[in-house]
């Protein structure tokens, strides 16, 4: 139950179900043993007391009674079962999917999708066969047995005893291979993860490794890592088959002993037929418990394995700290109105490092963003840019230093809240599977249709809707492979237009752009910026030509500071800068 405890969520945590289901089982222990002595009655009485058909009918109705109970309680266990499974799957897949959204960009870029994608889906369902069955079928294991050697001391005491010391043999056996299995099963699990990521890998770069003529040796490889998890899965599958062996020719060496010692007895007439043939058909019911313990071990075992990493998806040290950010099952707040004020935003003795031993990507940043102005980052390569923007966007959240929003600060914020407020264009816009037009309403699924066509002309969207061949309904392909770099911008700059957020990031939107689609998305950017506070990440000359204010970062730290003109004709970095611009064009 640890493991368990570490992956579900509070609210999810009852065991209610798990209880009914061991409460169905115990039930249907409790119906074995009246079921035996109901037979034994029955039978005795017929061949040794020459007892007629009217004098064991009511054993025999108990009997068929205890039958039909029993098997109700079966099947409404099983029911239970995967009832309760199934909820606390649902509780762990959202609550493992709300930690990825809290953890952020940031962790998820430091994993591998496909290995990601497979603890979500197939390790969550992983837990199915540990919940429904190991789970309720190890407290049975303890439960039954109990129940069943109660029922024989109370008929036999020397037949309990023997139940009793042949009991111990099948867990140290089960622990024996249990501990072989274990790594064989974490084996197992590692090599399915590479495979499902290093496949996913694969279709996402499909279009590269083709390009470069390496389609068939990635194809090798996927077909050597599958080979290790068939060579890995088949050791797991030999073990379950020993496992079960072992385990069946213990149960009937115990129900061997106690078979000839209750028949040496019997023949000496130093126990009744009656609690004989009782105690000879409970003595199987004894470790059938067992039996079916260790027939679920191994599922168990790969549920266990599955949770391990769930919890350190869960237990994993996020970039964002604050309690407000990793709470993201907390209520979310009240989305802002569509004319929520355009705030002034400050940057002041910000620090952020990704890790103890890199350098400071920034360096105490001190950086104004007036109320409704535009300014633009400029920099090098790791001068800490995309940092300031991912800090703005609560991506990720500083070591030192302090955000302000119009002189509140921003850790103060809901994330959610203040990401309602910020609008964000990247380098490369994230685009679905889906039409054209779900992918714009992505930022604002409820936008009527006029609002629709409003923010596609502003973005110089409605060209794009007229060539593709179904227009708003035509499906872009998984990353926008349908579209073009310029195409799949525009996109991006209709659900900022779409969304109407007082405060826009823009991350070097035009850095892979050709000149023609550069100045289209330039002009589209022009409109959208109007009457925002605006953070700018850029490289090119055309995106800062008429910003208000430049700031070139170095090494994380501000080099100089100014608008755009002030800075061409006073500064010494900056001018560089356009030189080095212009002689590039």
């Amino acid at each position: 139950m640890r493991e368990l405890t570490r992956i579900i969520p509070p609210r999810a945590r009852s065991r209610r179900g798990l209880a009914l289901t061991v409460s169905l089982g115990g039930l249907g222990g409790a119906l074995v043993v009246g079921q035996a002595w109901l037979l034994a009655t029955a039978i005795s009485g017929a061949f040794l007391g020459e007892a007629g058909l009217h004098e064991v009918a009511p054993y025999l109705l108990g009997f068929a009674g205890a039958a039909a109970l029993r098997a109700a309680a079966t099947g409404s266990q099983e029911l239970l079962a995967q009832a309760h499974s199934g909820a606390v799957r649902l509780a762990v897949r959202d609550h493992l999917f709300r930690r990825l959204l809290a953890l952020g960009p940031r962790f998820a870029s430091s994993e591998r999708t496909g290995e990601l994608a497979n603890t979500l889906a197939g390790g969550v369902d992983a837990l199915d066969p540990y919940l429904a069955q190991y789970l309720p079928q190890a407290y049975l294991a303890a439960l039954v047995p109990l129940l069943v050697l109660a029922a024989v001391l109370w008929a036999d005491p020397l037949s309990a005893l023997v139940l009793l010391l042949t009991f111990p043999l099948i867990p140290l056996f089960m622990w024996l291979i249990g501990e072989a299995a274990r790594e064989q099963t974490r084996r197992q699990w590692v090599t399915l993860s590479r495979l499902a990521a290093r496949f996913l890998d694969a279709l996402q770069g499909l279009a590269t490794l083709r390009a470069l003529g390496r389609a068939g040796d990635e194809a090798d490889a996927i077909a050597r890592a599958g080979e290790r998890h068939r060579a890995v899965t088949m050791g797991v599958l030999r073990l379950a088959f020993v496992s079960a062996l072992v385990l069946e020719a213990l149960a009937t060496l115990g129900t061997a002993v106690v078979a000839v010692e209750v028949g040496l007895r019997l023949l000496y007439a130093r126990i009744g037929f009656r609690e004989a043939l009782f105690v000879l058909v409970l003595a199987p019911e004894f470790y059938r418990p067992l039996r079916a313990l260790g027939a679920a071990f191994h599922a168990g075992m790969a549920g266990k394995e599955a949770a391990a990493r769930i919890a350190e998806v869960l237990e994993a040290e996020g970039p964002l700290a604050a309690p407000a950010v990793l709470d993201a099952e907390a209520p979310a707040s009240p989305a802002p109105s569509p004319a929520a004020p355009v705030p002034a935003i400050l940057f002041e003795g910000v620090r952020f490092r990704y890790g103890p031993a890199r350098e400071p990507a920034l360096d105490g940043l001190t950086l104004a963003l007036p109320k409704g102005a535009t300014v633009a980052l400029l920099g090098p390569s790791g001068s800490g840019k995309t940092t300031a923007a991912r800090l703005l966007l609560r991506f990720l959240e500083p070591d030192h230093g302090s955000i302000t929003v119009d002189g509140a600060p921003l850790a103060a914020l809901a994330p959610e809240e203040w990401r309602r407020r910020v609008a964000f264009v990247p380098q490369r816009p994230r685009l679905f599977h889906g039409s054209l037009r779900e992918n714009v309403l992505f930022a604002r699924p409820g936008a009527s249709p006029a609002e629709l066509e409003r923010a596609a002309s502003r973005a110089r969207l409605h060209a794009v809707v007229r060539e593709l061949p179904r227009g708003w309904e035509t499906p872009v392909g998984e990353g926008g492979e349908r579209l073009s770099g310029g195409q799949a911008q525009r996109v991006a700059l209709a659900r900022a237009y779409l969304k109407d957020a007082p405060v826009l990031v823009l991350d070097e939107p035009t850095a892979h752009l050709d000149p023609g689609s550069e100045a289209e998305v330039v002009e589209a950017m022009d409109g959208l910026r109007r009457g925002r506070t605006v953070l700018l990440v850029a490289h090119r000359l055309a995106t800062v030509a008429r910003v208000d204010r430049v700031a070139l970062l170095d090494r994380g730290r501000i080099v100089e500071e100014g608008p755009p003109a002030e800075l061409a004709a006073t500064g010494h970095a900056y001018p560089r800068l356009l030189a080095a611009w212009e002689g590039a064009r």
